[in-house]
């Protein structure tokens, strides 16, 4: 970039999120500690760029306080580790309008192949990091992994030392990066302070989950696609209703800043910054004929949650015809996505269980009103629609629930006869519920009136998937323990999907 394009740059996010003070320009900025200490990051990958996301941070402690001055920030992308053959350099600002967070989109790279990057700022390199961008004709394979809900009170994040070792292209985290709770007397590791609602307060609950090696590590090897769930602002929130007694304009306000300092920590792109309590997430990524990825979003727009949220009895609500996950505008954008999609694997990233599951034994029943099963009139509409359109092999990933689940996807759930539309792979947490179990007897109690269900389990990890153009496996590796920093993995169970044939079978 020349010095022109970096002041029209500058002037760009001054316009974007308007400043209460005048930020200046520091060219060369003098540092007392390593600015990388929140490490560095990619996403979103294209088959010609991706986003290239780190930020400026010398003092995790300080994340609030730090200088109120713009820096220029060099980036680099090469094709080997030793970063001796570049290919694309340019430079950023570093706001602090925006958290001194950097989100660079380098473009004309070549499709399906691994480059490495790193950034340059007063007189610092960042870690290399490693990034791999999408393919644009028909490859063999493609591996990821998906991941959910790190709460940092609860566990070390093992999980991710163990997905650093596979071989993957992406991994996918479907929400609950943060927890946004008051600091706990009990558990491994402490949130500080009261529960979080300012700015300030939510970069740095962002700055102390980066502080996690197996976290930053996973972030500066692949290429991430994320969205978000509640955590990341207020627990079981419903667009503009919040858990807790907040008015619609207090929450609103807070709503505001948890969007921002999440597009401040993600390597997103410049289309979801967000405009005052609102970001646009949900997105659609294409890895060749292969797969498509449909970045779903169930929080921001869902009506509230019927019978005053929790498990609850079947209720009138339920089936509330004005009742929606995603809202009028991303639903027609899912469906016409899927309805003329190419792909021969259509992958939906979703934040909530889609699978209706009874959870009580007998005659009686009961439903978890914050998920799928909940919002019984969206459910079905949607599966009625799989039904009738017929995508090319439809996959939900989701995870929420902090335990594993395999399930088929039916209209209507406990009928055999009634078509499996889907196939929908749930994952277990990294570390939200501590260590867990392999099979709770509450669960267990219950699992025979669900036949929908393949499979379950409740300890932690995360789930492994690969394509190729006849088959989908998803793996499930646990770990024995998260309340230690080291534990063995084991895969607990393999399934497998075959193009053309919805519906789960173990392998």
């Amino acid at each position: 970039m020349t010095r022109r394009e970096i002041i029209r740059s500058g002037a760009w996010l001054a316009l974007a999120v308007p400043s209460p003070f005048a930020s200046r320009l520091v060219a060369a900025p003098r540092f007392t500690a390593d600015p990388f200490l929140s490490g560095v990051a990619s996403g979103d990958p294209t088959s010609t760029g991706v986003v290239l996301w780190t930020r400026l941070l010398p003092d995790p402690s300080r994340a609030a306080s730090w200088q109120r001055e713009n820096v220029e920030v060099l980036w680099e992308i090469a094709e080997d580790e030793s970063m001796r053959r570049i290919v694309r350099r340019g430079r950023e600002l570093a706001t602090p309008e925006l958290g001194h967070s950097v989100h660079a989109t380098p473009e004309g790279l070549q499709p399906g192949r691994w480059y490495w990057y790193r950034f340059l700022a007063g007189g610092h390199s960042s870690p290399i990091g490693r990034t791999r961008t999408a393919p644009q004709s028909s490859i063999l394979r493609l591996r990821f992994a998906f991941a959910s809900c790190q709460h940092f009170e609860a566990g070390f994040y093992t999980p991710y030392r163990h997905t650093n070792a596979e071989d993957l292209d992406l991994i996918i985290h479907l929400g609950d990066y943060i927890y946004e709770g008051p600091e706990r007397t009990t558990g491994v590791r402490r949130h500080t302070g009261a529960e979080i609602k300012t700015l300030n307060d939510y970069r740095n609950r962002y700055a102390l989950y980066r502080t996690d090696p197996g976290l930053r590590e996973a972030h500066r090897l692949f290429p991430w696609i994320v969205t978000w769930d509640d955590h990341e602002v207020d627990n079981n929130y419903a667009g503009d209703i919040p858990e807790d007694k907040q008015t619609r304009q207090e929450f609103l306000e807070r709503r505001a800043n948890a969007y921002q300092a999440y597009y401040e920590a993600m390597p997103l792109r410049r289309s979801s910054l967000p405009s005052g309590s609102s970001m646009q997430l949900y997105r659609r990524l294409s890895f060749g004929p292969l797969a498509e990825f449909f970045v779903l979003d169930t929080r921001q727009y869902r009506t509230d949650q019927p019978c005053g949220d929790g498990n609850k009895p079947p209720c009138p609500e339920m089936t509330a015809p004005d009742q929606t996950m995603f809202g009028p505008a991303q639903e027609k954008w899912l469906m016409d996505g899927l309805s003329t999609s190419k792909a021969q694997w259509n992958i939906l990233c979703n934040q909530v269980m889609m699978a209706k599951i009874d959870r009580r034994a007998g005659d009686d029943e009961l439903y978890p009103m914050d998920q799928w099963s909940g919002y019984e009139t969206a459910r079905l509409r949607f599966m009625r629609f799989l039904a009738q359109s017929k995508p090319s092999n439809p996959v939900v990933v989701t995870g929420d629930v902090h335990s594993s689940w395999v399930c088929d996807l039916r209209e209507r759930f406990r009928d055999a006869s009634s078509p499996v539309v889907a196939t929908e792979f749930t994952g277990t947490s990294i570390s939200s519920g501590g260590d867990g179990l392999d099979m709770p007897p509450t669960v267990a109690a219950y699992l025979s009136d669900n036949p929908q269900v393949k499979f379950h389990n409740a300890q932690r990890g995360y789930v492994s998937c690969e394509l190729n153009s006849k088959i989908m496996t998803a793996r499930y590796p646990v770990v024995d323990r998260v309340t230690v920093p080291q534990s063995p993995i084991r895969i607990r169970a393999s399934f497998t999907v075959e193009s053309g044939r919805p519906g789960a079978r173990k392998s």
